[in-house]
């Protein structure tokens, strides 16, 4: 194990102890802290902690901390032990009971003063929770006022002196903790050469795998595991928490420990605590089912035995992992759907849905024509704070965050926004979305399959819209000019290649429906349509001219593909039935003959 090194915005407030006077940490403050205890072992603790025992060894006699709720306290570490009486309190003019004294905002500004002239040995004063002092801080009321200006002025009038053996410079040290910079006024940080401002980041891959070994020492089995499980195990811990806090590790080593997920499958636990499922779905589902399946999606999804093959190919990956390099919160699979409009798209996803789930109404749809605008973004993810709808969350991350486990349909991806592409940059490359409300969502267990009809059509030199690809083309022949079309879209009108890269080989190009496929299409739906008036008791029938003109009708023009064919089977077939039964006053146990759709005009024969 490579040796330890302090996070790089404690090594910075270090470096400058000595310069200023008054630092700033924001960003990542709520969160663990890692440290090192003795050599060797690394373990995690708050941001006060941490400060209280840094500040310690740097030759800090006292660190008084004080927060909003209660008041200032005298905080104690492993280099700080305090004894029962400690007067730091007291010399700030404060009145202690116990290592504690309660104090407002007011109290604050009096300490403030009190601190910068205390002599002896250096002690520093934490404002925790600093983003509460203020409501709006541009209109401060008189007491915030007073309390930022005492700090600007003290600042800048604060001198060093030396302290410690070997006489190093030091200030009595005001350390702000806040979430973000804005939330002290700008008036006191910016241009302000005695405040430093420290960000306090996210832990990296570095911090997680120090921590790891301490975390994963009380998780079941870790005592008894070989050096390489262990090994893998905290490779499987980092690479799985990746973009996580060290709090949340901590949880999740907890979550192991109460649920007795052993060792080995601590990635299981990872999964359980994104995404609150006990059992990984995936591995649930009906293998045979699946097995099966090829021909079940046949009757339904006809002509494209490609697109169906690759799908659930994309399906047994999710199932059984295998080369799926899923770093991470990638999501399950993605698969990207091209071709004519009305050949099975929308309908294989919908196939796929309800063998996953037994439901097909229970996948996730979007609509991208929707979602045109350049903000329509926030529709997905939330409005940020401060705006309307800021409270409802985006249409994307509640979906997810109340079904995890799913299919994802964004259909006609060419009509969304460009905003809206580097939200599924996102996804695609992370798995991870922050909702405006700052949750962050995982697409972890999340099937998403794009939809379009990119590639059918192309602008020429005049810039009109002519055919790519026509129905008589070999189907070779359109899977390559509609590639050619996609790849031109994302690399030249878009500028955004990267999609195209995180899809990869999953871009399924869909044929157009052949004559052959179409007339099992046309009998399929004449057939249901019958069966349909035979469940209420009635029986329709056609004639042959009348069977073969309607034929003719729907298989003319393929263009459409199968939902030509209904539109074609509702204008000439659905709707003058249903004309001539209601003005028949059809009932129960009527017997009916179709004719002379042949002639233009359908007429209904009452046997």
């Amino acid at each position: 194990m490579p040796d330890y090194e302090k996070p790089r915005w404690l090594r910075d407030l270090l470096r400058f102890l000595p310069l200023k006077s008054q630092f700033v940490l924001s960003g990542n403050v709520r969160d663990l802290q890692t440290c090192e205890v003795a050599p060797g072992m690394i373990t995690a603790q708050s941001l006060v902690n941490t400060l209280t025992d840094t500040l310690g060894e740097a030759g800090y006699a006292r660190l008084v901390v004080w927060n909003p709720l209660s008041g200032f306290s005298v905080s104690e570490g492993r280099m700080v032990p305090v004894e029962q009486g400690d007067e730091t309190l007291q010399r700030l003019g404060l009145t202690p009971v116990g290592n504690a004294a309660p104090g407002g905002i007011d109290a604050l500004t009096a300490c403030l003063e009190r601190l910068t002239a205390l002599d002896g040995p250096p002690v520093a004063l934490v404002v925790d929770f600093a983003s509460r002092l203020t409501v709006r801080t541009e209109s401060l009321s008189a007491a915030e006022h007073n309390l930022f200006t005492r700090a600007l002025v003290l600042a800048h009038t604060a001198s060093p002196r030396p302290a410690g053996e070997q006489r190093r410079p030091f200030f009595n040290t005001v350390i702000w903790v806040v979430e973000k910079e804005g939330d002290l006024p700008d008036w006191l940080l910016i241009g302000n050469p005695r405040i430093r401002h420290v960000p306090v980041s996210r832990p990296d891959s570095a911090s997680r795998r120090a921590l790891s070994p301490a975390l994963l020492r009380g998780v079941p089995g870790s005592q008894q595991a070989s050096a390489t499980t262990l090994e893998d195990a905290e490779s499987a811990f980092v690479d799985g928490t990746e973009g996580l806090l060290l709090s949340d590790m901590n949880a999740i080593a907890t979550l192991a420990r109460v649920e007795n997920v052993p060792i080995g499958k601590i990635s299981d636990a990872v999964r359980r605590y994104k995404v609150g499922v006990t059992e990984d779905p995936w591995l649930r589902i009906d293998r045979e089912k699946i097995h099966n399946a090829e021909p079940t999606i046949r009757k339904r999804v006809k002509g494209q035995t490609h697109a169906v093959t690759h799908m659930l190919d994309l399906i047994k990956r999710a199932m059984t992992g295998v080369g799926a390099q899923r770093k991470g919160n990638r999501p399950r699979g993605v698969a990207f759907l091209a071709g004519p409009t009305g050949v099975g798209k929308t309908e294989l996803a919908k196939t796929l849905t309800s063998l996953l789930f037994g439901d097909e109404s229970a996948y996730i749809r979007f609509d991208m024509s929707e979602f045109s605008s350049e903000h329509s973004d926030q529709r997905l993810i939330g409005a940020p704070p401060g705006y309307v709808g800021y409270d409802v969350g985006g249409e994307l991350t509640n979906a997810i965050r109340e079904r995890p486990f799913s299919v994802v349909l964004f259909d006609e991806i060419e009509k969304a926004h460009p905003r809206i592409l580097d939200k599924f940059l996102q996804i695609l490359d992370d798995g991870v979305l922050t909702s405006g409300r700052g949750d962050r969502v995982y697409f972890s267990e999340a099937l998403i399959v794009f939809t379009s009809n990119l590639g059918i059509f192309r602008e020429d030199e005049l810039g009109q819209r002519v055919p790519n690809v026509l129905p008589s083309d070999r189907f070779e022949e359109i899977g390559g000019k509609v590639l050619a079309e996609i790849q031109k879209h994302f690399k030249l009108v878009l500028n955004r290649p990267e999609i195209l890269n995180r899809i990869g080989e999953n871009i399924i190009v869909f044929d157009f429906i052949r004559e052959n496929v179409a007339q099992e299409i046309f009998d399929q739906m004449v057939s249901a349509v019958l069966e349909d008036i035979a469940s209420q008791g009635m029986s329709v029938a056609l004639d042959e001219p009348s069977t073969i003109a309607l034929k003719h009708r729907c298989l003319s023009d393929l263009s459409n593909g199968g939902r030509g064919i209904r539109n074609q089977i509702e204008a000439h077939l659905i709707n003058p039935l249903a004309r001539g039964m209601f003005d028949q006053n059809a009932t129960t146990g009527d017997r009916f003959l179709v004719t002379d759709i042949d002639t233009g005009e359908l007429r209904l024969r009452k046997l």
